[in-house]
């Protein structure tokens, strides 16, 4: 792979995200070339290099190099340093796009982080901000990061000029537990928050309706909660949103979501989600495909035990992740299945033998 031992080297721009926290976790430098190299506008997004620049307030002493032409970048990390940290998201990707990667940084950090973003909250291309409140910090207690652990919806900012805030709160933890997480459960309620800016609030109602029409039949026990922004909070753009969670009897969580596109009506959306959600959890397994890698992290930086967790076929990126990992931390997942009889729904069971990672930036205090 690479000559020299504590450098890691990548080409492509995808999975940037990722490679980028697992350098940053491991403190090996990473280099990744060939970025958008036969595009007719090659190198980095604005978005990519807004990302470079987030982890670069976050962190404390971390040195990152971009080509002239932006198809190469090399980051030596430093430490997780936290604290507060304002940052402007540019227009082209929303905030989840940048949370995602800090969501797995942040545990780690010396101070706790009070992260400010401002941008777009919510698009079709990433986790939308109430998924990552719902679901994602969730998934972070399972594995003992809970004290203080918080996602405040400041202003909704939908697409194209965004205009929203949200603030993400992280407490810091020595070390994260090991889970044994394979039993999924029954699905006991139903949770979901619709939201509409800068148009009829009308909207948001016929979401709530036309879901129910579809989740009426499984459940009764189903709450949607139409969240309602007045004025400045709501951003700069209209637009309407409908997120779904599905929480089984042990804490198995489940989501969907579907986002205004112009000229679709708000039933249409609100279907779109609904029978996601439902495909999601007839996918089964205990975690769902978007949290897989966040959720394998966590276990391979987890204390020197096996951790299990019971979840669906890996998904391209997933796969992709095992392997970096494999490359940085020197972990292996054994993958089975988890019930060799049942052919529906194929689910597997991940485990592995975590790396012990325990947080050393963290003050003494």
């Amino acid at each position: 792979m690479t000559q020299n031992p504590g450098l890691l080297q990548f080409s492509g721009h995808q999975y940037l995200r990722h490679r980028l926290v697992i350098s940053i976790l491991s403190g090996k430098a990473v280099r990744i070339d060939k970025i958008r190299s036969d595009d007719k506008n090659p190198g980095l997004r604005d978005y990519e290099v807004s990302l470079l620049r987030l982890l670069e307030r976050v962190t404390n002493g971390t040195v990152i190099e971009i080509s002239v032409t932006g198809t190469a970048v090399l980051l030596k990390p430093g430490i997780i340093a936290g604290g507060s940290v304002t940052h402007e998201c540019p227009l082209s990707r929303s905030v989840g796009y940048f949370l995602e990667p800090i969501v797995m940084l942040a545990p780690f950090a010396k101070r706790p982080l009070q992260l400010t973003l401002r941008g777009i909250t919510t698009d079709d291309n990433d986790l939308s901000v109430d998924i990552i409140r719902t679901v994602t910090l969730p998934h972070l207690q399972l594995f003992g990061v809970s004290e203080g652990l918080e996602l405040r919806i400041k202003k909704r900012g939908s697409p194209p000029q965004g205009g929203g805030e949200v603030q993400f709160l992280c407490p810091i933890v020595k070390q994260v537990k090991t889970i044994n997480f394979v039993e999924p459960g029954k699905i006991k309620r139903i949770r979901g928050i619709s939201h509409a800016v800068r148009v009829n609030p009308q909207f948001s109602n016929r979401m709530i309706e036309a879901s129910r029409s579809v989740l009426n039949r499984y459940i009764p026990d189903i709450y949607l909660y139409s969240d309602v922004y007045k004025g400045e909070d709501s951003g700069k753009s209209p637009g309407y949103a409908l997120s779904l969670l599905a929480e089984s009897t042990t804490g198995v969580m489940h989501c969907a979501e579907a986002t205004s596109k112009p000229g679709v009506p708000p039933e249409d959306i609100a279907l779109l989600a609904s029978r996601s959600l439902l495909a999601d959890i007839k996918r089964g397994g205990c975690v769902d495909r978007q949290h897989q890698t966040l959720v394998l992290l966590m276990m391979v930086l987890g204390s020197e035990d096996v951790g299990r967790c019971r979840m669906g076929e890996p998904t391209a990126r997933t796969i992709q992740f095992l392997r970096d990992v494999k490359e940085s931390f020197g972990t292996a997942f054994k993958i089975v299945p988890a019930d060799p009889s049942d052919t529906s729904a194929p689910n597997l069971v991940y485990s592995c033998y975590g790396v012990g990672y325990v947080n050393a930036n963290r003050s003494l205090a």
